[in-house]
């Protein structure tokens, strides 16, 4: 939602802006970080970037609820600056992931103990504040991650949405209608419609609603929200190249910016944030990149994966690219492949979402077969058991338009049987025959870099809605 907001400022180095800058700074209470932090990463710099919903500020108005409401973090990435400033990468947090937070400091002073296994969203919620906790979620990243975060960014939707029209609206896609209660799912009737299908260009509100609606398009996950996210700001990013950097275009823009940020106070001064700004100046939109952690289902909730999320952390804490053929070379090469031809199936999930059932007694079963299909570009909208537990052969079912999709599915389940059924989407039923698959043994193991994405690319560009 936020979309490297810091960017916008990037050529905002004239002095006649400083002093509408200063004005409007806002900092928030140091005092909550730990005094355990990791050290500093090496040559490059991570900024934490949050987008909160909280409702202060005439930020209900937008939003929905009360101005008394609690601030959640509404999305988040973890952005690293290459030491090199001429590449970077954004890490999106998904909200629901399973994380320790740390103890944290509440409002009298006293500190919490840590929560495990607590969605990361919670964080920011912790001191139950309507301008939310910072502070909080900066610690429960850095715990997480190993890295120190440099600087924290929170945007909120009032700023936000002024940004988009500053700049004149950001492309999207918008894969079907959207209505009201799509936004709002606790509606009783549908609504009116907010967004028609098809490739657009919103600002405003508009454009909020875009980024923060989750349950009116694809799958209804916030992995999905996500994906559609870092296209907006990748989008959000390129516009704000595009309009021209003159002074009767630049200064509306660093007011909405700056009007929308809350900050560290390393970045609390307008000659702190200009100078920060003015240092990416050189990074271009095919070098400002994004991925998501490495995750898989748990539930109702999301789990990130290891080995594959401490690799990605390890190589930001050593100033890699995550992989130097699609970052640019930031770096050392990606040495090529040794062994033998890849046996792996040649498969396509892009723009399929499937749910997985586990239909057997082999424990964990659908969260194995869920991350096969997100390494392989699927978008997983739930995972789960059925009741009954003695299938054999592994079924997919699917809606009748949806056959060729359900055949790519089929590709990484040999054996399974084709089900057209009523209804909407594909579901795999797992059996026995996939409890004894080695599959798993052989699947490709890039599971950040085949969902990077670059900020020149089109708006409908690798983006999955589900």
């Amino acid at each position: 939602m936020t979309g490297l907001s810091l960017l916008i400022l990037t050529t905002a180095g004239l002095g006649w802006i400083y002093l509408t800058l200063t004005r409007n700074i806002d900092t928030f209470n140091e005092a909550g970080l730990s005094d355990k932090r990791p050290g500093a990463t090496g040559g490059g710099e991570n900024v934490l970037v949050i987008g909160s919903d909280g409702r202060v500020n005439g930020n209900d108005a937008l939003g929905g609820g009360s101005k008394d409401d609690i601030g959640r973090s509404d999305t988040a990435f973890l952005l690293h600056v290459y030491a090199d400033r001429r590449h970077a990468l954004a890490v999106s947090i998904p909200r629901d992931a399973l994380v320790t937070i740390p103890p944290c400091r509440l409002p009298d002073g006293s500190w919490t103990q840590a929560r495990i296994n607590t969605m990361f969203n919670a964080a920011y919620s912790v001191g139950q504040t309507a301008r939310g906790n910072p502070a909080c979620t900066q610690n429960t990243v850095e715990q997480l991650t190993g890295l120190r975060v440099d600087h924290t960014v929170v945007v909120d939707f009032k700023g936000f949405a002024q940004m988009t029209e500053a700049v004149g609206g950001v492309p999207v896609c918008v894969p079907q209608d959207v209505y009201q209660k799509d936004l709002s799912p606790g509606r009783a009737t549908r609504g009116r419609l907010l967004l028609r299908k098809g490739e657009q260009t919103l600002s405003g509100k508009r454009a909020l609603d875009y980024v923060r609606i989750r349950h009116g398009i694809g799958d209804g996950s916030d992995i999905g929200r996500i994906k559609r996210q870092q296209a907006f700001v990748a989008g959000l990013i390129k516009k704000v190249k595009s309009v021209g950097l003159t002074p009767a275009n630049l200064l509306p823009l660093a007011e909405a910016a700056i009007k929308s940020l809350t900050v560290d106070s390393g970045l609390g001064t307008a000659d702190k944030l200009i100078s920060f700004a003015m240092s990416l100046k050189n990074i271009d939109l095919h070098n400002t990149k994004f991925v998501t952690v490495p995750w898989r289902y748990h539930r109702d909730r999301v789990a990130l994966v290891h080995p594959d999320a401490d690799e990605l952390w390890a190589a930001l804490k050593a100033d890699r690219p995550i992989d130097a053929e699609k970052t640019g070379g930031a770096g050392p090469e990606r040495r090529a492949p040794t062994g033998p031809p890849s046996t792996e199936p040649t498969v396509s999930g892009h723009r399929i979402a499937v749910a997985v059932y586990n239909a057997t007694t082999a424990s964990g079963l659908a969260s194995t077969a869920a991350r096969s299909l997100t390494l392989y570009g699927f978008a997983v909208a739930g995972t789960g058991s059925v009741a009954r537990r003695d299938q054999t052969t592994t079924v997919i079912q699917y809606a009748s338009a949806l056959r060729l999709e359900a055949e790519q599915v089929a590709r990484l389940f040999p054996g399974a049987q084709l089900q057209p059924v009523n209804g909407r989407g594909i579901t795999v039923v797992l059996g026995q025959s996939y409890a004894a698959s080695a599959l798993p043994a052989v699947l490709p193991h890039t599971p950040v870099t085949s969902n990077t994405r670059s900020a020149d690319d089109a708006p409908c560009s690798e983006l999955s809605y589900g």
